[in-house]
C-alpha cells in the first residue's frame, strides 16, 4: 500500500469552497430570504460582518390602524378628507406600508378603490425609510368622492 500523503488539504480545500458556495447563495438571494423570519437573523448577522445591506422589513399585518376619518372637504365640493394613525407593532423597525383604501355605498359594494405608495402619502419619502417599533404615523390624503352614497371606508396594509 503506498501512502500518497496527508488528505487534509484537500478536505480542507473542499469545505473551504462549500463554505464559498453557501455564503454567495445567502447574498445572491438575501432580498428573498430577508423576507422569511428564519433566516433574517442570519443575514443581519452576516451583512453586518460583510457590510452589505438587506431591504427593509415587510410584515405588513403587524400594522394597526389607530385612528381613522373620512369628511367631505368643506372648501371643494366631492372630495373627501381622509386621515389615518398607524402603528407599526412589528418587533423591527419596517418598511412604510401601502395603504389601500376601498370605499363603498349603502349596500356594501366597492365604489372605489386605491393603494397609495408611501412616496404618495408622505412628503420627502425616501427609498429605505423605516418605522421604528411602536412608531405612529398620521397620513392625510385627499381623493375625489366615486358616488354621493359612499358611507363606508375601509384601510389595507400592504
Amino acid at each position: 500500500m503506498v501512502d500518497s500523503g496527508p488528505r487534509w488539504p484537500g478536505m480542507a480545500i473542499i469545505a473551504l469552497l462549500l463554505a464559498t458556495l453557501v455564503l454567495q447563495t445567502l447574498l445572491a438571494q438575501r432580498d428573498e430570504l430577508a423576507a422569511q423570519p428564519r433566516w433574517r437573523p442570519t443575514l443581519e448577522r452576516v451583512c453586518g460582518v460583510l457590510g452589505c445591506s438587506l431591504p427593509a422589513w415587510r410584515d405588513p399585518a403587524a400594522f394597526t390602524m389607530v385612528t381613522r376619518s373620512v369628511r367631505p372637504s368643506p372648501a371643494r365640493p366631492g372630495v373627501l378628507e381622509i386621515t389615518a394613525t398607524f402603528r407599526n407593532d412589528a418587533p423591527r423597525d419596517q418598511a412604510w406600508p401601502v395603504l389601500l383604501l376601498s370605499l363603498s355605498d349603502i349596500h356594501g359594494q366597492i365604489v372605489g378603490a386605491r393603494a397609495f405608495r408611501p412616496d404618495e402619502y408622505r412628503d420627502q419619502h425616501t427609498t429605505g425609510d423605516t418605522l421604528a417599533p411602536g412608531q405612529t404615523a398620521t397620513v392625510l390624503l385627499d381623493v375625489v368622492e366615486p358616488a354621493p352614497d359612499t358611507v363606508a371606508f375601509s384601510f389595507d396594509f400592504r
